[in-house]
């Protein structure tokens, strides 16, 4: 038996001694496996010689950094395919739709406001009686320009209607009110060089004798000059405006005084025979150091309506006359008053 055992390849043991390891660590921890290994009989295990013990291997060198690290290409890099680039991501149907109703609205906002800013803009530049919804019914007045007061000479005091020996410096054709919007002018009223001669202003009275004794009473107070002016308006309305100008206050007011009476003026006009004094004239628009005396044709009235009126402002004395076949509307007719009246005051 002896024999038997020692002639057994010592391959054969190795190998059932693993095999009997493998067992246990099926069974057992690796622990338990190598405390049998040292309790099992010497005499039934050859001495193994002992294995030299093995040299520690020398520590690896660093590894060279590889080329795409350093950037460089490898070589045969080239012929290896490239890596398809990642497909982007798609927008889900439901956010394409949103994205494209927000865009839309944005366009849509986007025009009303330019067409909001475009339509203010012109608005703004129209007047105020060209705005639909905006426009006031005309209640009679006429359009006239803007009323300005001309310049004076040089070292010229403006007119005080305060001061009694006050006159109006400023030329007295610059003085005449200016027609209004849309009016045919009345060239027959110019004159010469814009001064009317005397003779034409006593035209307008119908009474031959009138118009003698009114012509001796601008003689004596020394008339120095008339202007005039006329214009006829689209609804058929006649305007006539008549400036004399004497030497001082004093004088323009006595004048004044011959003309006009309460009841009625002291000369008739042409077409206008019987009138009576005008109630219903405002004196609040009258301008302050003006004297003013309105008249009314009454009934029955002749052909044509005829409203007058006399201011005086200092040195001068002004007749204005409106005429229209059937009724001369108040309104204008005072309208041209006020204004007229304004210029001279």
């Amino acid at each position: 038996m002896t024999e038997q055992a020692q002639t057994t390849d010592p391959a054969d043991r190795t190998t059932a001694t693993a095999e009997a390891i493998e067992s246990a660590e099926a069974v057992a921890p690796a622990a338990a496996v190598e405390e049998a290994a040292d309790q099992a009989p010497a005499a039934d295990a050859p001495e193994t010689p002992e294995t030299p013990e093995t040299p520690e291997a020398p520590e690896a060198p660093e590894a060279p950094a590889t080329p795409e690290a350093a950037g460089a290409v490898p070589p045969g890099a080239a012929d290896v395919p490239a890596a398809p680039a990642a497909a982007p991501a798609r927008v889900p149907f439901r956010d394409r739709r949103r994205l494209r109703a927000a865009l839309r609205w944005t366009a849509v906002v986007t025009v009303f406001a330019a067409l909001g800013a475009g339509s203010a803009y012109g608005i703004t530049r129209m007047e105020r009686t060209d705005v639909p919804g905006l426009a006031t019914e005309s209640d009679g007045r006429w359009d006239y320009p803007r009323i300005t007061k001309p310049p004076l000479p040089a070292g010229a005091r403006p007119y005080d209607s305060e001061d009694p020996a006050s006159g109006h410096a400023a030329d007295l054709r610059a003085l005449l009110l200016p027609a209004p919007a849309r009016a045919t002018e009345d060239k027959a009223l110019k004159g010469e060089d814009g001064w009317l001669p005397t003779e034409d202003f006593l035209s307008v009275f119908t009474e031959k004798e009138d118009r003698a004794e009114a012509g001796q009473l601008l003689t004596d107070h020394g008339l120095r000059h008339v202007a005039a002016r006329g214009w006829s308006t689209e609804d058929g309305t006649r305007t006539r405006v008549y400036l004399l100008r004497f030497a001082t206050a004093e004088v323009g007011d006595a004048v004044f005084g011959k003309f006009v009476a309460y009841g009625s003026p002291s000369y008739a006009l042409t077409g206008a025979e019987h009138v009576r004094y005008d109630d219903g004239h405002p004196s609040a628009a009258d301008p302050r150091g003006v004297s003013r005396y309105s008249y009314d044709e009454v009934k029955p009235r002749g052909a044509e309506h005829v409203r007058q009126a006399y201011v005086r402002a200092g040195d001068v004395v002004a007749l204005i006359v409106q005429s229209r076949k059937g009724t001369a509307a108040a309104l204008p007719f005072q309208q041209t008053v006020t204004l007229q009246s304004q210029l001279l005051s």
